[in-house]
């Protein structure tokens, strides 16, 4: 059957049709995509001027529940022939009979959410980081895509398909800077405040806010803006460790060829510097207990010191990104030192510029052209964010010294918890009295994705969470 028939047919089938059976692609070869983007306040409106233009895909159709975001949008398109359909719901949006994929952009909590409903209606996918909000529905996410294998369903993790990185794994695993001892992920970028309302704001009318709350409860908006800040709310977003933090984690569990959770986590944090709306960490240590090789997050979300918002700390030269730590060097991103930190080579980079290419040539080609677009990847990678927040939220203040003792007595670890707690003091935080909230070491079974033990109950609590009545999941 040819592919406009196929398509023409399936979609005569109705709604609900769709959702029950699907409507998967053929896998014939394509002279053009057929795009659609979902959610364009931010990423979404570079993904427009990427595309706009480009060969090999065609954007017709936009999504977005913002009448702002979506005039802004369809200025990319001005001198067109033809214009984007344009769609509020995403729901109506994933069943446009002209599309072939979909590009997701949205808040973090709707991610997974339309991602689902986009492969129920026969779309490949690319869904920005994180993919998901939290463990259990990021699982859902792939076996949907196991169970659709005509689908191309990938992340938006770039530096996964950067070349760069891979040549600079693969010169370190032949032992060059001798046994790999610890894998690092850096995000030192400071947050300012976000505001602390006396109740409830008002949502702008040119913005639907049922649609936007998506599949948490509608309830008041309990922060000055109700874009971007969101990311700092444990209902929408996952706070930096979920926001930037899967890119240094994915990099950081490739380094040591980790494909699944690790055995154990803890993580150290705490909000300091004002009183906000925002409910997460701004300052984050994440331990990931990774055998034989631990891996360590760091976020710092304050200035190097003083509160000057114009100056943000440092480590090996390095603000965001990766460090491999080895017996006879470091690897810090795209450069290898020596122990006594003489540069000893260096790889290219191209930050993944080839990722959304790859995405687009395997739907033309009807395959997966790289290994790196499995949406495994982004689950598992958005996981390891998920459990070092599952652990602070399970966590209760502490001390220095129980913070000390209970991260353990690695020299590496406990020198960055130091210079951790060096930059809380620089800026005028007294941790002996904010003391730091700390979690439990979590035992994490990786076939399961469940926790095991002490604490289990808790922490297995809030691996899932509920969804508003006509915006569930769908079964695939």
């Amino acid at each position: 059957m040819r592919r406009r028939a196929f398509l023409g047919r399936s979609f005569a089938l109705g709604g609900a049709g769709l959702l029950a059976g699907g409507c998967d692609w053929t896998g014939s070869p394509l002279t053009d995509v057929r795009v659609g983007i979902c959610g364009f306040h931010g990423k979404g409106l570079h993904h427009i001027k990427d595309l706009v233009g480009k060969k090999g895909a065609r954007i017709v159709a936009l999504c977005d529940v913002d009448q702002r975001s979506i005039d802004i949008g369809l200025k990319e398109f001005e001198g067109e022939k033809v214009k984007p359909v344009v769609y509020k719901d995403y729901r109506e949006f994933v069943q446009d009979k002209e599309l072939d994929g979909v590009i997701i952009a949205t808040p973090n909590h709707s991610h997974t959410l339309i991602a689902m409903h986009a492969i129920a209606a026969g779309k490949h996918v690319y869904v920005e980081k994180p993919v998901s909000h939290n463990i259990v529905e990021g699982r859902k996410l792939v076996e949907a895509a196991r169970k659709r294998p005509n689908l191309i369903v990938t992340h938006g993790m770039q530096l996964r398909s950067d070349e760069g990185k891979a040549e600079a794994f693969a010169w370190l695993k032949e032992g060059h800077l001798g046994k790999v001892t610890l894998s690092r992920g850096l995000n030192y970028k400071s947050r300012e405040s976000i505001g602390k309302v006396t109740g409830p704001k008002k949502v702008a009318s040119y913005i639907d806010y049922d649609l936007w709350s998506a599949c948490r409860e509608v309830v008041p908006m309990m922060r000055e803006k109700l874009h971007y800040d969101w990311h700092w709310q444990w209902d929408y977003g996952n706070g930096d460790i979920g926001n930037q933090g899967p890119h240094q984690l994915d990099v950081a569990r490739w380094a040591i060829e980790q494909p699944k959770l690790p055995k154990r986590v803890i993580s150290v944090g705490g909000r300091w510097g004002y009183q906000d709306d925002g409910q997460t960490p701004n300052n984050q240590l994440a331990l990931f207990d990774y055998d034989p090789v631990p891996l360590l997050f760091d976020n710092r979300g304050l200035p190097l010191k003083e509160m000057n918002w114009k100056l943000e700390p440092v480590y090996k030269d390095i603000r965001i990104g990766n460090v491999v730590h080895c017996e006879g060097g470091w690897l810090a991103e795209a450069r290898a030192y020596d122990k006594e930190g003489k540069s000893v080579k260096k790889f290219s980079t191209s930050g993944g510029a080839s990722h959304m290419d790859n995405w687009l040539q395997s739907i033309r080609e009807g395959k997966a052209v790289s290994a790196n677009l499995d949406v495994e990847h982004g689950h598992v990678s958005a996981g390891l964010a998920h459990l070092a927040n599952i652990s602070y939220r399970v966590g209760k203040m502490m001390s220095p010294g129980e913070v000390k003792e209970r991260m353990g007595g690695e020299a590496m670890i406990q020198e960055t918890l130091a210079d951790f707690d060096g930059n809380l003091k620089a800026n005028g935080i007294d941790v002996a009295s904010e003391m730091a909230v700390l979690g439990p070491w979590l035992t994490v079974n990786p076939e399961t994705e469940r926790f095991e033990g002490e604490f289990a109950e808790e922490a297995n609590g809030l691996l899932d969470e509920r969804y508003r009545k006509g915006h569930e999941l769908p079964v695939i």
